[in-house]
């Protein structure tokens, strides 16, 4: 048995010494014949409350694999507090979307309908893989909570208001993004990305009268749907997020630091 994981897996199993889990056929499959693993390999697994744990594969059958965890690796640590409404954008561009903002540390993933979104439904069950397979390999402990789509205005009834709501808004009235993140640094936050086709002028109307929220403005250019979601959580994660973590925890865990001739230490 090595202790070094071969891979990393999310799993519903709750974790301790001496657990077993059984996977399903998709994962033995991924793990046997894709990965091709063999029993005594190990494995890293988390469920986004133990901590991440190392396990060791037991053995494979027809359409499963079980585990048996062995040992804790890191405790289990909150992540950013940070939501991302947004509107649904066309296949392919709104699976990145859930990836990239599974892997921008979002602990919350919604999608919402506005008057000029396009797509009408959405598969939450692919939408729910891509953020679950970016948390497995960007080393996050956790991953991201995806309610049901919904319209706006039933977001926002029951808004927390505590929680501030960046409204990314392409016109009207907006203070700059890093300038805006900065004043409400250590609040519950937020964002608010809009449809290809932009907020109806009543929407914007009626957000800028919600005291939770602040529209804030993305620079000079015009930036598609899912380029204003990466930006505005990278905007935030580097301004007050745990990108600004000082020595080991601002990089991924289990990363050798290097002196200046490139070697460990």
């Amino acid at each position: 048995m090595q202790d070094t994981p071969k891979t990393r897996l999310h799993v519903d199993s709750p974790l301790a010494e001496g657990q077993a889990i059984g996977l399903d056929h998709e994962r033995a499959h991924y793990l046997r014949h894709v990965l091709r693993l063999e029993r005594g390999d190990a494995v890293a697994v988390f469920n986004g409350t133990d901590g991440e744990w190392l396990a060791v594969i037991d053995g494979f059958g027809k359409g499963w694999c079980s585990l048996t965890v062995q040992a804790r690796r890191r405790a289990q640590q909150d992540g950013p507090d940070l939501w991302l409404l947004f509107a649904p954008i066309k296949r392919g561009r709104i699976d990145t979307v859930a990836e990239k903002a599974s892997e921008l540390g979002a602990s919350r993933i919604w999608p919402v309908f506005t008057r000029h979104t396009d797509p009408h439904r959405v598969n939450m069950d692919r939408l729910r893989a891509n953020a679950v397979e970016a948390a497995e390999q960007c080393e996050r402990l956790s991953v991201p909570d995806m309610p049901e789509p919904v319209q706006l205005h039933k977001a926002l009834a029951d808004w927390p208001a505590e929680r501030v709501l960046f409204l990314c808004a392409e016109s009207g009235s907006a203070r700059p993004v890093a300038e805006a993140v900065r004043d409400f640094a250590g609040r519950p936050a937020a964002f608010l990305v809009g449809p290809e086709g932009g907020f109806a002028k009543s929407e914007l109307d009626d957000l800028s009268k919600l005291p939770f929220v602040v529209p804030v403005g993305l620079g000079p250019r015009v930036l598609r749907a899912d380029t204003a979601v990466f930006a505005a959580l990278a905007c935030w994660q580097a301004l007050v997020g745990d990108w600004t973590a000082s020595g080991g925890d601002a990089r991924p865990p289990f990363r050798a630091a290097e002196d200046a001739r490139g070697q460990p230490i």
